[in-house]
């Protein structure tokens, strides 16, 4: 991307990516890009606060269970997310009637649906761990709660919550399905805007520039987020504080949070019931068509058998992932012996957490550029896999690299004293430690996998798509039973994607928490 956008003829060209950058629509994008992002970041941490402390200070019956809804929407397909907002809004809808579809409300509102369960589960992880007696002896002072959330939590909480924020911003930013399918043509973003630029106007150089500009900037925010992250608390208690009942003053926080999960849920019901309805009437139509080839042009296969390539992919990606991941985490965690070493190993943990806030679009127009001509002309070849692990790639290692780096090396110096070798040591030492987290990273890695949209739209062959990309299809389709099927294959999708989520949030407990 860089030679694409840089190098014209052998030689270096500034000039030319800074008329691309110079472009009036590139400052309109880019400009929408930064404004929407802002904007769902800030609404996304104020309504994550009262609902992160309910769900991780407060004991109440079925917590665990909104836990786990909420955590559902971070890791749904955006194609999945897009037709269900346009069906809440739509003017059929049952939002219709505000007269928002296809607004940059819709769009921000999108967002915050998805990620709200960030700020949730990384700033509550903090809450958990806040020592409680600062705030019982400034209440013991004489302090009202308010006074001592602004002056003793909130200053504890505070790298916590930037640390979410800037990740926030960074995945609303290089967010694409959302854009695509609730903008469409009329609203553009960095990411939906090189898609264009690449796909339909052929501008590879103008499509190059942005990318760069994009990593350029994802990298700053990485480092940022990455040394907000690593700033010690003094105010970490030695274990979790035990979460409380209620109380009267609660009741606020508690009916933020119950606010929130009827904001998740309108959606997803609203997508339900409209894919069992079928000529104004309730029927299983939709979801028999799955099995059908037509709906104009955009179904050469059947969505069942996309659903199977989309499984099977997952698959692939998932052990890629994990094998790539965990190689990575054992050597990012491992004590440095030297000043150099240890910057050595931080590089590389930054360097494989690119992708987390790299969009797969850019991944995808990347692969595009390397893969698609000699030396290296594989774009016949199965790429899907190998791009989707690049993408939950960062999932994997942010998952393990906590637990490896927290175990004891002592334990490892008295296994390898004892005649074990590096991988009997790793067997018995680290395997036992790293097995919940691993189990997380593998369901979150193959539930991204799962319903990742952006790199797979560059790199799917037509005739083995996956169900994102069938879904997306389904919606541009003429023919009217089309939106009805994509509808179906929006639930199916939804509902694999979930079970995956609530199994790996039963099974790998706060491992979210580390991302």
């Amino acid at each position: 991307m860089v030679g694409r956008g840089f190098v014209v003829d052998g030689g270096l060209d500034v000039g030319g990516v800074l008329e691309v950058l110079g472009r009036e629509r590139t400052h309109r994008v880019l400009w929408f890009t930064v404004w929407s992002a802002a904007v769902a970041t800030v609404v996304s941490v104020l309504l994550g606060l009262p609902a992160a402390y309910a769900l991780h200070r407060l004991a109440f019956p079925g917590r665990r269970v909104v836990r786990a809804l909420l955590l559902v929407p971070f890791v749904l397909p955006t194609v999945v997310v897009g037709v269900a907002f346009r069906l809440l809004l739509g003017e059929a809808g049952p939002l219709g009637g505000l007269g928002l579809d296809g607004t940059p409300v819709a769009i921000v509102a999108g967002l915050v649906f998805f990620n709200v369960a960030v700020v949730i589960r990384a700033v509550g992880a903090a809450w958990e761990s806040l020592d409680a007696r600062p705030g019982e002896a400034a209440a013991a002072l004489g302090a009202s709660p308010a006074q001592v959330f602004r002056t003793v939590t909130l200053p504890a909480l505070r790298p916590a919550i930037v640390s979410a924020a800037s990740v926030v911003f960074l995945f609303c930013a290089t967010s694409y399905g959302v854009v695509l399918t609730l903008g469409g043509l009329r609203y553009s973003s960095v990411e939906t805007e090189i898609y264009l630029l690449t796909t339909q106007l052929l501008d590879l150089r103008a499509a190059a520039a942005l990318s760069v500009l994009q990593l350029l900037a994802v990298t700053a925010l990485l480092v940022v987020a990455g040394r907000l992250r690593a700033v010690p608390d003094p105010t970490l208690a030695r274990q979790l504080a035990r979460p409380r009942r209620p109380r009267g003053a609660d009741g606020v926080q508690v009916g933020l949070t119950l606010l929130v999960l009827a904001l998740v849920a309108a959606p997803l019901v609203t997508l339900l019931v409209g894919s069992l309805r079928a000529d104004d009437a309730w029927s299983l139509d939709n979801y028999r068509a799955l099995d059908r080839v037509g709906q104009g042009s955009a179904l050469l296969v059947p969505a069942s058998d996309a659903l199977v390539t989309s499984l099977r992919t997952a698959v692939d990606a998932t052990w890629m992932s994990l094998l790539l991941g965990g190689l990575i985490a054992v050597v990012v965690s491992r004590r440095s012996a030297t000043r150099g070493e240890r910057r050595l190993r931080s590089t590389l943990d930054g360097f494989f957490m690119l992708p987390l806030g790299v969009s797969a679009v850019t991944l995808g127009f990347g692969f595009l550029l390397t893969l698609g001509r000699p030396p290296l002309a594989l774009l016949d070849s199965p790429l899907v896999p190998i791009a989707q692990a690049l993408v939950a790639l960062p999932l994997v290692v942010r998952t393990l690299v906590p637990v490896l780096t927290g175990l004891d090396d002592r334990q490892r110096q008295a296994a390898a004293s004892l005649g074990a070798g590096p991988l009997r040591t790793f067997a018995t030492v680290d395997l036992p430690a790293v097995r919940r987290p691993l189990i997380a990273a593998a369901g979150f890695a193959f539930a991204v996998s799962l319903g990742e949209f952006g790199a797979t739209s560059f790199l799917a062959r037509s005739e083995h798509p996956t169900l994102p990309v069938v879904i997306f299809r389904l919606i541009g389709s003429p023919e009217p039973e089309a939106f009805g099927t994509a509808l179906a294959a929006s639930v199916v999708l939804a509902a694999a994607t979930a079970a995956v989520v609530l199994a790996v949030d039963r099974l790998g407990g706060r491992s979210f928490g580390a991302l």
